[in-house]
């Protein structure tokens, strides 16, 4: 089992022909789910004593299991937010699993660690933070938030030692109702309240909602999260004011511009990231637009030494890792062992170029923009926001919510598209996530045009 053989040869031979025809197929089969029972009969029992050799369990994966999960990387996948990897970051993806890095620490994964410390270096210049900058690639925006809320509160709770000052009865974290699921999730595992603050009419988080909000919130808020492109809407919040706020009352700036921070690389709409340069946190997750494989979100701060402050773990088989300067990513998120996600992401930098990024990047804000005014020249659907970023929103006017499912639904089984439905103020709607490169207006007008 650890001994590289023939019959080892003709697996990685056949792995490599699998990555090689997966990655020429353009487009790849949108492909879709099934039922466990399904599943069940047409894989058999796939675990056993004895094993099935790996040439079966492959052809197993390439017959069954791959063709029922749905391929984020296909050009009409529109729901959620897509992934949509460079095949250099693919290739490399290999090379990360196949090489046995680990990633947590500097004294072991030192070249590795140097090379995402690389890419996060290229993240917090597009955000506009000092030199003194960094932080770690976790799994994603769940994590990536979580974390940087531990490193807030644990802040909080010092400054006030040093005041002299008792805790708060209560933690408080405030954010709108806008924000991705992921910060009430990490209020509940912290055990933190949420503070609700209104958005305007615009959805976005304003300065003068804030300050009420906190006015009324009391004492005990250690942090604001402000969104920079939202799940739904891709809508950013005013940084501006936000940091205003928080630099008034001293209290933590967190941006979660997992989807949307990737714009930053944009220069058609870098100017509605105004102010997010004063952040104390960041996260962006270079697996959505940013072209890189699952699992890979970039966190970072301002001020690192406060991350590991609150992360660094201690015990006697870390000491000698701990009574090193060197930097060690697990000392600053959530993580200890951690795999080296940034690689592919450097990879892929590294190949071809910030430039192209950029390019990629734009593309897709013209394509939204495009479906935006494709969506204005019909009679039967309507606009519902003009796109901040590369969301496009919008309603099948007079239908139901059994009807945009059913839509879905046929869209899906006939291998065409992915689009699902969404809901905003108890109403169905529907909307893009347009963030691969190779998404054509085109694909837009057809997917518009099963709606007439």
């Amino acid at each position: 089992m650890h001994r590289y053989t023939d019959e080892t040869e003709q697996l990685a031979q056949s792995i490599l022909r699998y990555t090689r025809d997966r990655l020429r197929l353009d487009p790849v089969p949108l492909d879709g789910p099934k039922t466990p029972a399904e599943l069940r009969a047409l894989a058999g029992e796939t675990i056993n004593a004895d094993g099935m050799g790996g040439e079966a369990a492959l052809r197993l994966f390439e017959t069954v299991l791959a063709p029922a999960c749905i391929s984020v990387d296909h050009p009409r996948y529109l729901s959620f937010i897509p992934a949509a990897p460079t095949e250099a970051a693919f290739l490399f993806d290999l090379v990360v699993g196949a090489s046995s890095i680990y990633g947590g620490s500097w004294l072991e994964g030192s070249g590795a660690v140097f090379a995402e410390n690389d890419a996060l270096r290229y993240v917090a210049d597009l955000v506009g933070l000092p030199a003194a900058a960094g932080g770690v690639f976790v799994s994603g925006g769940t994590q990536g938030n979580l974390s940087a809320l531990v490193a807030a509160r644990h802040t909080a709770r010092i400054e006030r030692a040093a005041r002299g000052e008792a805790p708060p009865a209560r933690w408080k974290v405030a954010a709108t109702a806008e924000t991705h699921s992921s910060i009430k999730t990490a209020c509940a595992v912290m055990d933190v309240e949420f503070v609700g603050v209104e958005t305007d009419h615009e959805g976005r988080l304003r300065g003068e909602a804030l300050s009420a909000a906190l006015d009324e919130a009391g004492d005990g808020v250690f942090a604001v999260v402000a969104t920079a492109g939202t799940t739904n809407f891709g809508i950013v919040d005013r940084l501006d004011e936000i940091g205003d706020v928080c630099s008034e009352r001293g209290i933590w700036f967190h941006v979660d511009g997992a989807y949307g921070g990737a714009g930053l690389c944009a220069p058609s709409v870098r100017h509605r990231f105004a102010g997010i340069e004063r952040c104390d946190s960041f996260i962006v997750d270079p697996h959505k637009w940013l072209f890189a494989p699952f699992d890979c979100c970039a966190l970072l701060y301002r001020n690192p030494e406060l991350a590991r402050a609150a992360h660094s773990q201690s015990a006697g088989y870390l000491d000698v890792i701990n009574d090193q300067s060197d930097w060690n990513p697990s000392d600053y998120a959530v993580n200890l062992s951690r795999r080296a996600r940034g690689l592919p992401f450097w990879f892929s930098l590294a190949t071809h170029g910030t430039r192209a990024y950029t390019d990629a990047v734009e593309h897709t804000l013209s394509v939204a923009r495009a479906a935006a005014e494709e969506i204005r020249s019909r009679t039967y659907v309507e606009l519902m926001h003009e796109p901040d970023l590369s969301v496009v929103v919008f309603r099948r006017l007079g239908w139901t919510h059994e009807q945009y499912l059913d839509w879905s639904d046929r869209l899906m089984k006939a291998n065409f598209a992915f689009v699902m439905p969404s809901a905003h103020d108890g109403e169905t709607i529907t909307r893009f996530a347009i963030i691969n490169p190779r998404t054509t207006l085109g694909d837009i007008q057809m997917i518009l045009d099963t709606m007439a």
